[in-house]
């Protein structure tokens, strides 16, 4: 069995690789699946009672999604990107909350809208892509 030290190693290495080579939609593609495997683990985390592992998750999270809120092109990208981070805040907002109330069908629901704004993110690197 793979320790978890090596696992990291790997994973970290393997994220490198993916993220040198990603353009900045598939950098946001690789992004939010990390936030979405994250958001599974807060949310096991709270159904566990393991609270400390709770709030570090959900910090990580935070972080992602500042990282992708501030990423977005306020400057160019019209009223599209403006709800996008709005969404993104709601989202951390909401996660905040989930955290205090350690109520996880607030996980579910952050969950479900980033899962919809990956969609979106997939169609446009489809359209990018011409397929």
């Amino acid at each position: 069995m793979l320790n978890q030290e090596a696992y990291s190693s790997y994973h970290a290495t393997n994220l490198d690789a993916q993220v040198a080579r990603a353009s900045p939609v598939e950098l946001v593609l690789v992004l939010t699946d990390g936030l979405l495997e994250e958001l599974a683990r807060a949310r096991g985390h709270i159904v566990g009672k393991r609270y400390e592992l709770k709030a570090h998750s959900l910090n990580k999270c935070t972080d992602i999604i500042n990282g992708l809120s501030s990423s977005l092109d306020y400057d160019n990208g019209g009223e599209v990107v403006e709800n996008l981070g709005r969404l993104y805040e709601y989202c951390a907002s909401r996660l905040y909350t989930a955290g205090i109330k350690l109520d996880p069908t607030i996980i579910d629901e952050v969950t479900v809208l980033l899962n919809t704004i990956k969609r979106g993110w997939l169609g446009v690197q489809a359209k990018a892509s011409g397929g």
